[in-house]
């Protein structure tokens, strides 16, 4: 299964970015082989709308199943379930920490975005 955590930096030991659609970078982590993809998301820090669709449709050409963020917006949302990607929120201080969290079960799926839209 691929798991996609936003982050601010590169490594697992870097804080998890609170932003979804506007995160720095996705660290995807594969739990069948532990491999470990780093996805640049620059290209949508500065965008002035679609930001959480087009990091939605990355996600999902790779084919990630969940997403670990800080918070979602209401069209990422969407096309993350739409796409039957899960979306779980964290406040773990690090990627490592969020990813801990999911196998141990304390993260709970969302059910809907938990901030509005243009959110930053």
């Amino acid at each position: 299964m691929k798991i996609a955590v936003t982050s601010q930096g590169n490594k697992l030991d870097d804080p998890v970015d609170p932003r979804f659609g506007r995160a720095m970078r996705f660290l995807v982590f594969d739990t069948e082989t532990s491999d470990l993809q780093v996805v640049d998301n620059t290209s949508n820090l500065n965008t002035a709308q679609g930001a959480g669709i087009q990091a939605a449709e990355t996600l999902s050409r790779l084919g990630v199943q969940a997403v670990i963020t800080g918070h979602c917006g209401p069209k990422a949302f969407r096309v993350l379930t739409a796409a039957g990607i899960k979306v779980y929120t964290t406040d773990a201080p690090t990627v490592a920490a969020a990813l801990e969290k999911y196998r141990s079960g304390q993260l709970l799926e969302a059910r809907s975005a938990d901030v509005g839209g243009h959110w930053v």
